[in-house]
């Protein structure tokens, strides 16, 4: 195992809106403090009673699914929890991930593409 399922990430033009309704939809806490990433006007977080976490980021020019169009896909990208971001880097790489942003050595988290694209996070613990 080379990582642990944080929270699923949706793209969306309101976050907070957004963790709202699934809070509706879910129950849960609204932007619990959570020491794995930071609250604010781009990111909200519902922590549900499951012990699922779904988080919403904002995304400036957000345009929506249009099932089933493939010209509109589905919108949403896993955040995984490593303790190594260096060693789970180098294993998920020998996977087939590859790297789209590696942020500066302070922050916690790098950006990759899976095989097919899909975007995902490895996140310090």
């Amino acid at each position: 195992m080379i990582a642990e399922l944080q929270c699923v990430v949706l793209d969306c033009p309101e976050p907070m809106e957004l963790a709202r309704f699934y809070r509706s939809l879910l129950g849960g806490a609204v932007n619990r403090q959570d020491r794995r990433w930071s609250l604010g006007d781009d990111w909200a977080t519902l922590h549900t009673p499951s012990g699922l976490v779904l988080a919403f980021q904002r995304v400036a020019d957000h345009r929506p699914p249009k099932w089933p169009d493939p010209s509109r896909p589905q919108q949403f990208h896993l955040d995984f929890g490593v303790t190594d971001l260096n060693h789970a880097e180098e294993q998920v790489m020998l996977l087939g991930a590859v790297l789209l942003d590696g942020g500066s050595a302070e922050r916690s988290w790098r950006i990759y593409a899976d095989p097919a694209g899909h975007p995902f996070c490895l996140v310090r613990h």
